[in-house]
């Protein structure tokens, strides 16, 4: 533990020469797991902005008027 502290990298276990699981403190992964969900956020506007660039969207009053009409909801 002492030493994880103090690098702050993941360690490799091995079982017979092969990696079996890595070890990491708790601040590391937490690093780990909010870079991760960074990434996905940017996934999400670069498929965003890909779907307006080759016309796969539609104005936000448009579909808010086809809800409307499908629930029955005064305008």
């Amino acid at each position: 533990m002492k030493q994880l502290k103090k690098s702050k990298r993941p360690m490799v276990l091995t079982v017979k020469g092969k990696a079996a699981a890595v070890v990491q403190d708790a601040e590391a992964y937490q690093r780990l797991l909010d870079l991760a969900a960074g990434s996905d956020v940017n996934e999400a506007v670069r498929q965003g902005l890909d779907d307006v660039a080759h016309g796969r969207s539609r104005e936000a009053s448009q579909v808010f008027a086809e809800i409307r009409t499908h629930y029955g909801i005064p305008s």
